[in-house]
């Protein structure tokens, strides 16, 4: 069986320098806000190209806390419409609601699957405050338009970078085009900490204090408290293995590309849809980073179910829309066909830095010989 994700090979490959980091942490005696969180967080802050990293308990709490200190600076209040695309993971829309914001769901480009401009146009009000930028699948939505939207309405943006860490467009990374971003270090992603974890990056240094202090009970000193915070800390220990890890992103990222563009010249189905910068020179301004590869066909069941007859492990990134789900059950009445199709029609195949060429080829292979 080819596996979706091999996270026991891809650390393998570091475990030398994992296991190095880790004991330096133990032999340290210091395991919370110690000098593997502050050097994580300015390389971090380095890569992305912003100023502030503040690292925290994992990607939700980053949006969270974003939102949450633009509340307590008195750039949003309770009941401000916040615009995100309608067919995101639901953390981008719990965020919000976390924090009494009024989601407000946007279809998505048919052909890239994130947030489409033109819809976000239509769905601005004088109560929208703010635009959620997911970067769906590693692919960073259509950031010059949507930043020229946010300062032509005076709006914040806030990047949802969980599955985009590296991923880049006209020389600008994810995490350096809005006003913040949050990123999600699950085990998973690109770049996975060996638990959860997260971090916010920002060049506002006001913001940055401010997420710093929410996430450390509300202080900025010991024992005083400016607000009514939560623990939400990055630990010494995810810290120095990410450390480990951000040094072999882009060769990771290099090689997720390799496999992508081999995906995109061999699968020649007419059944498969494949992404539509599956080939990244076809697009010289904008860099995927792959988090997943995602196909879409019509008949999702029996191309599923031929893959798994060839021995391939697929997952579908996402069954169920927002809207549809039980926690959001008043939203159910709404009309979102876009995104109704993507949730009914998409399918992930297996990429990763550690697959073998011969696998990329027996997946390419069963593609092909698929038959609606």
């Amino acid at each position: 069986m080819i596996s979706f994700l091999d996270l026991k090979a891809i650390n393998a490959q570091y475990r030398d320098e994992l296991v190095a980091a880790a004991t330096r942490v133990i032999d340290s005696g210091w395991y919370i806000h110690g000098t593997e969180v502050k050097s994580f967080e300015q390389e971090f802050a380095a890569y992305c190209g912003t100023e502030h990293c503040i690292g925290v308990a994992n990607g939700l709490d980053a949006l969270t806390l974003v939102l949450r200190a633009w509340k307590e600076l008195g750039k949003l209040n309770e009941g401000d419409e916040v615009i995100v695309p309608a067919n995101t993971y639901i953390a981008s829309i719990l965020a919000i609601t976390e924090n009494r914001l009024k989601p407000v769901l946007v279809e998505p480009d048919p052909q890239s699957y994130n947030i489409d401009p033109a819809n976000i146009r239509v769905a601005l009000t004088e109560k929208t405050k703010a635009i959620v930028a997911v970067h769906l699948y590693g692919q960073l939505a259509a950031m010059p338009e949507i930043m020229a939207i946010a300062e032509e309405h005076n709006l914040l943006v806030l990047e949802d970078s969980a599955q985009a860490h590296g991923a880049e467009a006209n020389g600008k990374k994810s995490g350096n085009w809005g006003n913040a971003s949050g990123f999600s270090f699950y085990p998973g992603k690109n770049l996975g900490a060996l638990g959860d974890a997260g971090a916010v990056t920002t060049s506002n240094a006001e913001l940055a204090q401010t997420i710093r202090a929410l996430g450390n009970y509300g202080s900025e000193r010991k024992y005083e408290n400016l607000y009514q915070g939560v623990n939400s800390r990055l630990d010494e220990m995810q810290a120095a293995l990410l450390r480990v890890k951000l040094k072999h992103l882009d060769s990771e990222t290099l090689r997720r590309r390799e496999i992508a563009t081999t995906y995109a010249l061999g699968i020649n189905n007419p059944e498969i849809q494949l992404p539509v910068s599956a080939d990244v020179s076809a697009n010289a301004l904008s860099y995927h980073a792959f988090h997943l590869f995602v196909v879409r066909t019509h008949n999702r069941i029996a191309l599923q179910q031929h893959l798994l007859d060839a021995g391939i492990q697929i997952m579908i990134h996402y069954p169920v829309p927002p809207h549809q789900q039980q926690a959001y059950q008043n939203w159910r009445s709404q009309s979102l066909p876009v995104t109704e199709a993507i949730h009914n029609e998409v399918l992930s195949l297996p990429i990763s830095p550690v697959m073998p060429v011969a696998q990329v080829q027996q997946v390419i292979a069963a593609c092909n010989s698929y038959q609606a």
